[in-house]
């Protein structure tokens, strides 16, 4: 979580040594990554559900780096070409899985394949 909020702490604590430009918002990229990937990680009580856990993780991912990215190109005053693409597609992906999971066929019973 240290490393969504200053990634500079987790950067100087590691390595020694102090991140400016690009890396501050690399870092907590990073950060949202890392939060994403335990959660789909997160241990449960099935096996079987893991498929859900992954699923929440990627939904996660995607939701919070299209904010992230209308933030930084909002407020953050970044103009990279490929920044309003990025925020498209996050949001696609995050909005199919939303979808997906709404949808009956997303909610098949774990296990059966081919159904």
């Amino acid at each position: 979580m240290v490393l969504i909020i200053d990634p500079a702490v987790v950067v100087a604590l590691l390595l020694g040594t102090s991140i400016a430009g690009a890396g501050i918002p690399l870092g907590r990229c990073f950060g949202i990554t890392l939060l994403a990937l335990g959660l789909a990680c997160w241990p449960t009580a099935q096996r079987a559900e893991g498929s859900v856990a992954a699923a929440g993780g990627m939904l996660l991912y995607n939701a919070l780096i299209a904010l992230y990215l209308v933030w930084l190109g909002k407020l953050g005053n970044m103009r990279g070409l490929l920044l309003w693409p990025g925020v498209a597609l996050h949001a696609v992906v995050a909005l199919l899985l939303v979808w997906t999971s709404r949808s009956p066929q997303g909610r098949r019973e774990p296990g059966r394949i081919g159904e």
